[in-house]
């Protein structure tokens, strides 16, 4: 049994306190929205009010044991109480029939827990019929359920989704704390935790997966270096590279997020702030980027991406799109 009575979560004491607070006292809510950047552990959250709403050999009101059979299927996720609601993939879209099968099973009583959970991830992905198809259920749920969303942040959702939620905003952690706490919870090594944690602008969640995929942290060095060549590219190479680009979205997101976790860091440098930089194995590019280069051009180039990624999630022409952006690229020489 596990004595950690912040749940063996990184960091969101506040939350965990709240959470504790409404399980003890029986004052839980029919809908939470839990917001912040994927990685910071929305998901983790969740799943742990869900076991402590649960748990059959709590420690105490409000702290599950995270280790009875019943926690433990929460934990995988394979609890026949407990629903997950989410698009195919990360940058998909979740649908409305998704919604509808939920609904469907959320009218039964629990199989065998105290409560059914409803897990609805990254809702933001939600095509306007399953947001709306989801109204209802948050205004008049059925008894002996409670619904989890998780959202990047509110502006992403329907207000009348957000208003219907307890908000829960959870925040990125400060790169000294997520350091620790990595290299703590998962024996990671020092250096390698703290690489982590500036990589993952201290999302915990996010820092292990990368701990873990290490193909993907070798897939970001290699968008970052075709990056950095097309910055002296002449606009044959560029139109070229953006019809590679286009040809799948979800990569081309992901691209994009790499990119802008970069000139964010230029920007930062151009400015002379103190905030810590994200890709801290990029040093040197991004100095050099910030030496050749004046602060409004750094900002211009956030600006892009950021609405770069804004007409992704709108279903623009991914084609058109790519050429747009990589033609506004600054030219090196």
């Amino acid at each position: 049994m596990q004595t950690d009575n912040n749940w063996g979560i990184l960091g969101h004491e506040w939350a965990v306190d709240l959470f504790q607070g409404h399980l003890a006292n029986n004052r839980m809510r029919h809908a939470y929205l839990i917001t912040g950047s994927q990685g910071v552990g929305r998901r983790t959250l969740a799943l742990r009010v869900s076991q402590g709403l649960n748990c059959k050999e709590p420690i105490a009101p409000g702290i599950p044991c995270l280790s009875c059979h019943t926690c433990q299927r929460i934990e995988r996720m394979q609890h026949p109480d407990l629903v997950v609601v989410k698009a195919e993939d990360a940058g998909g879209t979740l649908k409305v029939d998704q919604v509808r099968e939920l609904q469907r099973g959320l009218s039964l009583a629990p199989y065998e827990a105290t409560y059914k959970i409803a897990l609805l991830l990254r809702f933001e992905e939600a095509n306007p019929n399953a947001a709306n198809a989801i109204l209802k259920t948050l205004e008049e749920p059925p008894r002996q359920v409670i619904l989890f969303v998780t959202a990047q942040d509110t502006e992403t959702l329907l207000p009348t989704i957000v208003s219907r939620c307890e908000v829960i905003r959870l925040r990125p952690l400060s790169i000294d704390q997520a350091s620790r706490g990595i290299h703590e919870k998962w024996g990671i090594p020092e250096d390698e935790a703290r690489l982590l944690a500036h990589l993952s602008n201290g999302r915990p969640g996010f820092a292990h997966w990368l701990s873990v995929n290490p193909e993907h942290r070798e897939q970001r060095s290699a968008w970052l270096a075709e990056h950095q060549k097309l910055l002296s590219a002449k606009r044959t190479e560029r139109f070229h590279y953006a019809e590679n680009l286009a040809k799948d979205k979800i990569e081309f997101i992901q691209v994009i997020q790499t990119w802008l976790s970069l000139w964010r860091d230029v920007m930062l440098k151009s400015s002379g702030a103190q905030s810590p930089i994200t890709n801290l194995d990029c040093e040197n590019m991004i100095d050099d980027l910030a030496n050749r280069l004046n602060l409004n051009t750094a900002k211009q180039m956030v600006i892009n991406l950021e609405q770069t990624l804004s007409r992704l999630q709108r279903h623009t022409n991914n084609r058109l799109t790519a050429e747009v952006l990589l033609l506004n690229l600054p030219i090196l020489s």
